[in-house]
């Protein structure tokens, strides 16, 4: 059962919704200690100060911002405290926008926001709303004493709350170097056009998709734990060296069009195993 990050309420105008908030994704990322070969012992790690290269205690250790190279200003839990936002376990919507006004790139983390019993209705007229106007609410919230930027978006039956990036997080494309618009050659444009075409899904099944690196390094790690052999790595087939555009296209297109269906039923078998593994 998963558990609420807080509980609070969202608020437009003067309607209050009270709701949960729940992590919407997880990590899969397989967590390694670092230890010594000889011994298999956990490596630790000390605090050392470059100055007089000792040992430091917690108690001694305090933050400080580097404002010149080697200038620093410490400062104490006192002085964040004095800047800390209110943590008002609410989302304050701001304002409403359509959602193709944002970029993606402005979305980073999502949440579920679960209404409590008596927020219910208010819960379903707030995400109906925004199904039949297409917009997102803009709100404000405190997340562990961080004030944070948040679309409120309707996903199915849910409302979910995702952080985005401040404005002046977002690297300007301005500061790399990107082609121009062209006029493409028709032939390349067709052809280019014929291998989307070849590659493309009806729909986005995301559970197609599969962690292979994850899926291998586990088996890898399971394998080695219960003393069984390893299989040896598989050499990776030599790249053609192919420099005409149009005949990467056509080769393209054409492996495509052998690999595309034995690849989409080997996906699904993938996806089928996974679900037995975890309901067994």
């Amino acid at each position: 059962m998963p558990h609420a990050i807080w509980t609070g309420a969202i608020n437009f105008g003067l309607v209050t919704i009270p709701v949960k908030l729940f992590t919407a994704i997880r990590a899969n990322d397989l967590a390694f200690n670092l230890l010594h070969r000889k011994d298999e012992g956990r490596i630790k790690y000390e605090r050392i100060c470059s100055v007089d290269g000792k040992s430091v205690p917690w108690d001694e250790i305090v933050k400080g911002y580097e404002y010149e190279k080697g200038q620093y200003v410490l400062l104490t839990d006192e002085d964040f405290k004095r800047v800390n936002v209110e943590a008002t376990q609410s989302v304050d919507i701001v304002e409403f926008v359509d959602l193709d006004q944002i970029s993606p790139m402005f979305f980073d983390k999502p949440y579920y926001l679960e209404p409590e019993k008596k927020g219910r209705h208010a819960y379903a007229l707030l995400r109906e709303s925004l199904n039949t106007a297409n917009k997102v609410a803009i709100a404000r919230v405190v997340i562990r004493s961080k004030e944070h930027i948040a679309a409120v978006k309707p996903i199915g039956d849910a409302l979910v709350l995702e952080l985005m990036h401040w404005a002046d997080e977002i690297v300007s494309p301005d500061t790399l170097d990107f082609p121009k618009a062209e006029k493409m050659p028709p032939a390349e444009l067709k052809m280019a056009k014929m291998l989307i075409d070849t590659m493309a899904a009806k729909k986005f099944e995301p559970e197609n998709f599969e962690n292979k690196y994850h899926d291998e390094l586990m088996a890898m790690i399971e394998a080695r734990a219960a003393g069984k052999e390893l299989p040896k790595a598989p050499k990776a087939a030599p790249r053609a060296k192919v420099v005409n555009l149009m005949d990467v296209l056509q080769q393209s297109l054409e492996q495509t069009k052998k690999h595309r269906a034995p690849a989409a039923a080997s996906a699904k078998k993938a996806t089928a195993a996974r679900r037995k593994r975890k309901a067994a």
